[in-house]
């Protein structure tokens, strides 16, 4: 109609939330007319580099109904933030609407200027706080349950701070699983459990470790799964994966009653070269598949606990190697035993005594 000021807003709306509706109100107020673009499937996987949950046929008929909106078309432009190209030529919009994080600003502002179109920018705080559709993807995509994991030399080294491009950090996923409805491990035990929770809750889990002064290696291998070899540094880097059969029937956990938080552990003196020569020798023992190689390379690692200041662990029968988990000064004592048969006496004496096992997702 005539004299009807239009406002155009574009986007892939592939997970549709109460953010975007409440952008759709707000763009409306804009003018007399909304139109909403959405770009074809084909456009949407090259934008998101992946296939989009929708169709296109499926959200324009669910963001037709929304009463803010009067018009929803399909843009196939290229190339794909440009999407929207064709169809504000045809319609004349007087206003492109963005949100104020708006990824393809510098095109859609150039757009605007050939086209004769006002650019408006809505605030953020038009959207509902805490609602974006990566977070409700992850929410979506959250497991049902998770390993934790058990590092076995090389720790610390993935705190961004402490990273050395020649070392390597060696850890294992292990069971019995985290659930939201089963935690099992004990908080503060080194064993990954904080991450195991942000995942289980769609958060990040490398962000979450990160932001809280640890490191990434909890994240990393509990999402990978298996016995894995890592380099040192600001991110994940993977270098070897194997099941981790040379664990199978070996190692148990036993709880010492204190908590650690390895943020506030993070500046305490430690001997490094000893927890390097540890890393390096572990991924040694992975290379080769051999027990008895990995069994010193941990032992190696206590060594530097106990330089640190930490209370002796008793071994017990069979006992190959042992050490706290994590940053240690509490947590969880990881045990490895020399025969199966000795890891079955000691839980067998020990009620309080886990037995865990490598876990490798492909497998499970």
């Amino acid at each position: 109609m005539a004299g009807r000021k239009v406002v155009l807003v574009s986007g892939t709306y592939d997970v549709l939330h109460a953010g975007h509706i409440r952008f759709f109100k707000d763009a409306r107020k804009l003018g007399d007319e909304l139109v909403v673009v959405i770009p074809t499937d084909e456009v949407a996987r090259k934008m998101k580099q992946r296939m989009p949950y929708l169709s296109a046929a499926h959200k324009a008929a669910v963001i037709s109904e929304l009463r803010a909106v009067d018009r929803v078309m399909i843009g196939g432009d290229m190339p794909p933030e440009l999407n929207f190209c064709s169809i504000m030529e045809k319609i004349k919009p007087a206003i492109l609407a963005v949100t104020v994080d708006d990824r393809f600003r510098e095109v859609k502002e150039t757009a605007c200027k050939l086209t004769g179109t006002q650019y408006v920018t809505l605030p953020k705080t038009s959207a509902v706080n805490g609602t974006c559709s990566s977070g409700l993807r992850q929410k979506i995509m959250a497991p049902a349950a998770t390993p934790v994991r058990v590092d076995l030399s090389g720790g610390w080294f993935d705190v961004p701070l402490l990273s050395r491009p020649a070392a390597r950090i060696v850890n294992c996923a292990i069971t019995p699983m985290m659930s939201i409805n089963e935690p099992f491990y004990e908080p503060g035990g080194g064993v990954g459990g904080s991450a195991a929770w942000a995942l289980l809750h769609g958060h990040d889990p490398v962000e979450a470790d990160l932001a809280s002064g640890a490191g990434w290696q909890d994240p990393a291998v509990i999402q990978e799964t298996g016995l894995c070899v890592w380099q040192s540094g600001v991110v994940p880097r993977l270098i070897i994966k194997t099941p981790g059969n040379i664990l199978m029937g070996r190692m148990t956990l036993t709880w010492t009653g204190t908590p650690h938080s390895t943020p506030d552990l993070v500046g305490k003196a430690r001997d490094y070269a000893m927890i390097a020569a540890a890393g390096l020798a572990a991924e040694l023992a992975v290379r080769t598949d051999d027990y008895a190689r990995l069994c010193c390379a941990v032992s190696l690692t206590y060594d530097a606990q106990m330089s640190e200041g930490m209370a002796p662990i008793h071994a017990g029968r069979g006992c190959k190697a042992m050490r706290y988990c994590g940053s240690g000064w509490g947590g969880y004592i990881l045990r490895m035993y020399d025969m199966l048969g000795d890891r079955k006496y000691a839980l067998e004496r020990d009620p309080d005594m886990i037995a865990i096992e490598p876990y490798i997702k492909e497998w499970a």
